[in-house]
C-alpha cells in the first residue's frame, strides 16, 4: 500500500525535473551566448544556431513524440527522451566547436519533443481522480514557470562562477536522478488503440519549418538574392504546402487540421505562437545588448532580467482570479498591450541608456508573459472534445516552440543586418510590438464573436 501511494509521487517528481530541465534550456543558455561567442570566434548567425536548434527540434518533432508514447509505451518513450537529452547535455558540455555544440543542441530538442507530451501522459495515468490530476498537472507546470523565471539569473550565476559549459553539464546529475526515479515505477503498457505514425507528415513538417529558419538566418550573411536563400525560400514553401496536404488528407493526421475550424482555437494558437515570438525573440536581443553593447558579465546580464522573471512567476498567478472575474477577452487584450507598453520603451535602449529604463519597461513584459500561455490554453482546450485533448495539448506546446524559433530568427537577423547593432535592435523590437497589437486584435474580434461568449471554455468543435 505504501509502495502503490508512493508511485504517482515518484513519477510527479521525475516529470516534473525532466520539465524543469527543458524549460530551463529554453532560456538559461541566452546568458551564455557571449561566452560561446569568444570560445568558437561565432558571429550572431551561429549563436542563433546554438538558440535555435534546440527549439526547432523541440518544435517540429513535439507532436510526434505523444504518438510515440502512445504507440509504445509512455514510460519507454519518456526514459528515452530524457536519457537522449541527458546524454546531449553532457555533449554540449564539452562539444569541441560551433559545430558540434548545434548538433548537441539539436539532440536535446529531441530528447525534449520525446519527453514533455509522455510526462503529460504519465502524470495522467499516475493520477486518475480529476482533482489530484489538476493538481499535479499544476505543480508540473509551475515547475516549468520556476525554471524559465531563474534561467537567466541562475544562469549568469553559473558561467561567472564555472563557465559556460557548466549549464550544460549541470543537467546531467539531474537527468540522472530523474530516469532514476521514472525506473522504480510500474511499466506501463501501450494504448490499444494508438493513432498511426504520420512519416509523411513529420518529414515535411521539420523540412518546412528547418528551412524557414535557415532562411531567415542565413539571409543576413548570404544575401535575400543569393542563389541557397532562394532555393531555401522555395523549399520551404513547397513544404508547407506538401505538409498541408498531407495532413487534409490523412485519416489519423499528426496535426488535425479540423481543430483550426474553431475561430477560438485558432486565436489560442495565433495567441501563444505570437507571446513566444516576442519573449524569446527579445530575450536574445537583451542578452546581446546587455552583453555586447553594456559590457555586462554573465552574472549581471543574469541580474538584469530579474525584473522580468519575478514578474513573469506573477503573471501566471493572476491569470486564473483574472479570467475568473473579467472573461478571457479583455485580460488577454490587456496583457499584448502590457507587452507592447514594454516594447516601446526598450526601443528606447541605448549604449548609454540608463538601466532604469530596462527596469521599468521589463516587468510589463513578465507579466504578459506570464499570464498569456495558460489564458490561451483555456480557451482552446475547452473547444475540443475529451479525446482530443492531448492532441489539441500539443498542437499548442509547438505552436509556442514554433514562436520562439522564429523570433529568435527574426530578431536575430535583424541584429546582423547591415544597418548595425542599435537600429537593429530597434527594428526588432518595433517587429514584436506589431505582433503583439496583432494578436490582441485578432483575440478582441475572435471572442467577440457570439458562439465564443455563449459558451466560454465548453465543447463547441466537432472533429
Amino acid at each position: 500500500m505504501t509502495d502503490a501511494r508512493a508511485a504517482p509521487r515518484r513519477i510527479l517528481a521525475a516529470t516534473s525535473v525532466s520539465y524543469t530541465l527543458v524549460l530551463l534550456d529554453a532560456s538559461i543558455v541566452n546568458v551564455a551566448l557571449q561566452r560561446i561567442a569568444q570560445a568558437f570566434s561565432a558571429d550572431v548567425a551561429g549563436l542563433q544556431w546554438v538558440v535555435s536548434a534546440y527549439t526547432l527540434a523541440f518544435a517540429s518533432l513535439l507532436l510526434s513524440g505523444g504518438t510515440l508514447g502512445d504507440r509504445c509505451g509512455a514510460r519507454r518513450i519518456y526514459l528515452a527522451g530524457l536519457a537522449l537529452f541527458t546524454a546531449a547535455s553532457l555533449l554540449c558540455g564539452v562539444a569541441p566547436n560551433l559545430a558540434a555544440l548545434i548538433a548537441a543542441r539539436a539532440a536535446q530538442g529531441v530528447g525534449a519533443a520525446l519527453l514533455v507530451p509522455c510526462s503529460l501522459s504519465l502524470i495522467s495515468r499516475a493520477y486518475p481522480q480529476p482533482a489530484q490530476r489538476a493538481a499535479a498537472i499544476g505543480l508540473w507546470v509551475g515547475c516549468g514557470g520556476v525554471a524559465m523565471a531563474a534561467g537567466p539569473p541562475l544562469g549568469g550565476l553559473l558561467i561567472e562562477s564555472f563557465g559556460w559549459r557548466s549549464i550544460f553539464l549541470l543537467n546531467a546529475p539531474v537527468g540522472l536522478a530523474g530516469i532514476w526515479l521514472t525506473l522504480r515505477t510500474a511499466r506501463q503498457a501501450a494504448t490499444a488503440t494508438a493513432p498511426s505514425f504520420d512519416l509523411a507528415g513529420q518529414l515535411t513538417a521539420m523540412l518546412a519549418l528547418g528551412s524557414s529558419i535557415g532562411v531567415l538566418i542565413e539571409a543576413p550573411q548570404l544575401g535575400w538574392h543569393t542563389l541557397p536563400i532562394q532555393g531555401g525560400a522555395v523549399c520551404a514553401v513547397l513544404a508547407w504546402a506538401s505538409f498541408l496536404m498531407i495532413e487534409a488528407r490523412r485519416r489519423q493526421p499528426m496535426l488535425p487540421l479540423s481543430l483550426f475550424r474553431h475561430a477560438v482555437f485558432s486565436a489560442s494558437v495565433f495567441a501563444s505562437l505570437a507571446s513566444a515570438f516576442v519573449f524569446y525573440g527579445l530575450i536574445f536581443v537583451l542578452s546581446l545588448y546587455f552583453q555586447q553593447a553594456r559590457g555586462y558579465s554573465p552574472w549581471r546580464a543574469g541580474l538584469a532580467f530579474l525584473p522580468l522573471s519575478a514578474a513573469m512567476a506573477f503573471g501566471s498567478l493572476l491569470c486564473g482570479p483574472l479570467s475568473a472575474r473579467f472573461g478571457q477577452r479583455w485580460p488577454m487584450c490587456g496583457a499584448f498591450g502590457l507587452y507592447l507598453a514594454g516594447l516601446l520603451l526598450l526601443s528606447l535602449l541605448g549604449h548609454d541608456t540608463p538601466y532604469a529604463l530596462a527596469a521599468i519597461a521589463l516587468p510589463p513584459i513578465g507579466l504578459a508573459a506570464g499570464f498569456i500561455s495558460p489564458a490561451a490554453t483555456a480557451p482552446a482546450m475547452g473547444t475540443v472534445e475529451p479525446g482530443r485533448a492531448g492532441v489539441a495539448a500539443g498542437v499548442l506546446n509547438a505552436a509556442r516552440q514554433s514562436g520562439a524559433a522564429l523570433g529568435i530568427a527574426v530578431c536575430g537577423s535583424l541584429l546582423a543586418a547591415p544597418q548595425g547593432f542599435a537600429q537593429g535592435m530597434r527594428d526588432a523590437l518595433w517587429i514584436a510590438a506589431a505582433l503583439a497589437v496583432a494578436a490582441a486584435l485578432a483575440w478582441a474580434w475572435t471572442l467577440a464573436a457570439p458562439a465564443a461568449q455563449a459558451a466560454p471554455g465548453g465543447n463547441l468543435s466537432k472533429p
